[in-house]
């Protein structure tokens, strides 16, 4: 199985050349659990670009639970246009602010269980948030984590939940808030879903590249 330490350092250096995902970007410029959580919701089935300029456009009218409800469905739809689902979410996030403003005082929950008590929040994004957010220790797992880890050797898994649990065994704790960052810009630039770039991976002898059929 592949050296974890020896992966994370590959990576951690390989990756500072690629353009960060969007919510690392809004964690590292606001530091704002609110903020962090809106751009999870809108980054989903989106991409990257997407979701940024639509942040970009909703964090400028509206950036607290408070504003965001005084903002209303119909203007953070009109905003977050065209992200993918932008009815349902826009909706949802109108929810989640009014839950947070009547249940949390307007707080962002620090926990997985008040968290996934949120319209429209799942583990993945659950997750993210404790982990940027708040900078608690969990792993998030979307679908490059989910495959990569699998292709790695790491784990044998099916399921995003299975490969969290997985690899919250198998990680150090000091590793389970960067290993998200690090799989999505490296599943998105070199090992991409349909033909991984093996010829340029850095971490290429430590890959047992399960499932692997087809490669550039």
């Amino acid at each position: 199985m592949a050296d974890v330490n020896r992966v994370i350092a590959a990576l951690r250096k390989e990756t500072r050349k690629f353009t960060v995902p969007i919510v690392s970007a809004v964690a590292l410029e606001r530091k704002n659990p609110y903020l962090i959580l809106i751009s999870c919701i809108l980054s989903l089935r989106t991409r990257d670009k997407t979701a940024a300029e639509a942040s970009a456009r909703l964090f400028r009218a509206a950036d607290s639970p408070a504003a965001m409800f005084e903002l209303g469905r119909a203007a953070v739809q009109k905003r977050i246009y065209p992200v993918g689902f932008y009815r349902v979410k826009a909706s949802a996030i109108i929810r989640m602010s009014r839950k947070i403003l009547d249940e949390h005082a307007g707080k962002v929950p620090r926990t997985i269980e008040g968290l996934l008590a949120l319209p429209g929040v799942g583990r993945k994004t659950a997750n993210l948030v404790l982990g940027l957010g708040y900078r608690i220790p969990a792993i998030c797992v979307d679908t490059h984590v989910h495959r990569i880890s699998n292709i790695l050797g790491w784990v044998n898994t099916r399921t995003p939940e299975e490969t969290e649990y997985a690899l919250q065994k198998l990680l150090p704790k000091k590793y389970w808030i960067e290993i998200n960052e690090l799989l999505v810009i490296y599943g998105q630039n070199i090992c991409q879903p349909v033909s991984p770039w093996c010829s340029r991976c850095v971490i290429r002898r430590e890959c047992a590249r399960k499932g692997v059929v087809k490669s550039r």
